[in-house]
Parts: C-alpha cells; structure tokens; sequence
C-alpha cells in the first residue's frame, strides 16, 4: 500500500469570472519531498499556492493534509496544522525590530506560548543567519536580508511544509547560491517544500522532482531534467525558440 501523501490537492479549480486560473489540477505531495514549480506567467502557479495556503478558497476540488480535509480551513488554521509560507515580495513589519517579526509569526501563526515561541525564534534566526540584526528594524533590511525574514517568519510557525513563491527573485547569483545552501538544510531537517520559481538552474539545486503548469494545468510531472526537456514544456515555459 502507498504512503499517505503529506498534501493531496485533488481536480483543483479556482475561477476568477471567466477565467479559469486552476483547470483541475491533482498533486500530491509525500513527506519531507521538495517539489519545484515552474511554467510561464499567468499558468496558476501562485493561484495553487494560494489555494494550498488558505488565502483562497478553490471554486471546486478538495485539498487534504495529513488525510483531514482542509478545503476550507482558514489560513491561520493551515498555519497552526503545520503549513508555512514566505510571499515572493517580503511583507515584514516594517516598524518592528527581526526579532519581533518572528516573534508575532512564532506566538500568533503559531500558536506558540511565550517561552516556547521566544525559543523557536532564536532557532529559526540562527538558521536564516539573521541572529545578529534581530534587533534592527526589519525596513532597514536589504533585499536578500528581507527574504532570509521572510522566509524566517515562515520557519517560525514550526511548519513540516513549506511553501515559497519565487523567493530566489532579484538576487544576485551570490546571494541565490546562499539562499539554496539555507533552503537544502531545512529539507534535510525533514520540512516538505513546494517551491515556485523561474531560476530554474538555483530550484533544480533542491527539489528532486519538478512540475510545470500551463493555463491552470498540469502539463509534466517527474525529474527534473526529463520535465524541462519535454516537448510540451519547451513550447510553453522556454517558447518555441528555444527548441
């Protein structure tokens, strides 16, 4: 018998009027597996990742975890189940210190009590190598330490899977390089990850298995160098040309 899958996103759909942002899509996630999300802009991607999150609700289809239905759990629900995500553009607070940002995440997203939030936090800063601005305002954070908050603030629920929506965007190589060293020891730390990103060549440095999607759907499923080489993909995510 096949383990049960950690996520199981089954015939998904989520209409914005006319337009079908997700078109019955399936997926299935297993423990502790790291899965990559690639296609084009405007394939669903951040629509799913929505969906999977809680901050929308899908129009039709059931998402399950852990085996419980949480179709229409509430984001902050999903959080404290064990779900955690980091946005593609940083939202700290911008008038709190690093610390108090994972504080918030740790106690509210949480659910942790005092101690035991204050603890997670000077774990998870250490890992994202923040411990020595936990004191600085997080709006005078540059680009790179803004997304180590982001996804800081993510780890700080304590999640077993973690979502990231384009986290690698608009850094240098350098500091992509230092991003996927970050995001490969939470994976080895046992965190599930569904991971949207268009730097193909930093995501293919974590996940063992990518998807593509194209106009809401599913069109390749498999390793990674089988997925971007299918003619499909090439038409749809590198264009035509590029064949």
């Amino acid at each position: 018998m096949a383990p049960q899958p950690l996520l199981a996103a089954v015939e998904v759909r989520r209409q914005f009027g006319a337009l079908a942002a997700l078109d019955g899509v399936d997926l299935a996630i297993g423990p502790g597996e790291a899965v990559g999300i690639v296609g084009p802009n405007g394939a669903g991607k951040t629509t799913l990742l929505n969906v999977l999150a809680g901050t929308i609700a899908p129009s039709s289809g059931t998402v399950a975890f852990r085996g419980t239905d949480i179709t229409r759990a509430a984001a902050s629900r999903r959080a404290r189940l064990g779900i955690g995500r980091a946005h593609q553009v940083p939202r700290p607070f911008g008038g709190m210190t690093v610390f108090e940002n994972c504080f918030v995440s740790a106690s509210t997203g949480g659910g942790l009590r005092r101690r035991a939030a204050y603890e997670r936090c000077l774990e998870v800063l250490t890992l994202c190598d923040l411990d020595d601005v936990a004191d600085r305002r997080a709006d005078t954070l540059g680009l790179l330490g803004r997304k180590r908050l982001e996804l800081a603030r993510a780890l700080a629920t304590n999640p077993v899977l973690l979502l990231l929506d384009e986290i690698g965007a608009g850094l240098t190589d350098a500091e992509a390089e230092a991003l996927v060293v970050m995001i490969n020891e939470l994976h080895s730390a046992g965190i599930a990850i569904i991971w949207i990103e268009h730097i193909v060549h930093v995501l293919v440095q974590v996940v063992s298995r990518l998807i593509c999607m194209d106009a809401g759907r599913v069109i390749a499923d498999g390793e990674p160098r089988a997925v971007m080489s299918d003619a499909r993909v090439v038409d749809a995510y590198l264009g035509t040309a590029a064949a």
